[in-house]
């Protein structure tokens, strides 16, 4: 049992480190990914369709490092801006979607990139300190088991 909690706990440890060394890395690849999913941005409601609409909402943001990143995809020219980037659906027609001038006013102007990293690296210490508590709790199951292992070897013989 030592030994399993003791795996698990390198694996989390590993994974934590790796995170953090690579944290640059990461950050560029969702930014790629994000720039693909508005390339590929389609009205058939695919995951990364979904997925873009809905960081769109939650973040009140639009494209990747500012509004003006759909004017490079064929969606804009076909339908404009996504109707997931306008601050009010009520005040957002078709016509002010197509046209870039009229869509700053009617659209979130900030880029996603910039807010989900942000938001990500806010959230990292309370998922820092979580993943310490349970780190702690591993270490202390760790060191029981071993206890408890020593414990059952030493008074094997004493049994009757």
């Amino acid at each position: 049992y030592a030994m399993l909690l003791s795996l698990i706990f390198l694996i989390v440890l590993v994974a934590a480190v790796v995170g953090f060394v690579f944290r640059h890395e990461i950050k560029t690849n969702f930014e790629s990914n994000l720039n693909l999913a508005l390339r590929d941005y389609n009205v058939t409601a695919d995951r990364h369709s979904e997925a873009v609409d809905t960081i769109q909402r939650t973040l009140h943001c639009c494209g990747v490092q500012n509004y003006s990143d759909w004017e490079r995809t064929e969606y804009f020219t076909q339908r404009g801006i996504p109707r997931s980037c306008c601050k009010s659906q009520d005040d957002c027609s078709e016509e002010d979607l197509k046209d870039v001038s009229k869509a700053k006013l009617k659209v979130f102007v900030d880029g996603c990139f910039f807010l989900v990293t942000s938001t990500m690296e806010s959230k990292m210490s309370v998922v820092a300190g979580i993943s310490f508590g349970i780190a702690c709790f591993q270490l202390v199951g760790i060191i029981l088991a071993c206890c408890l292992s020593q414990y059952i070897t030493n008074n094997q013989y004493e049994m009757v």
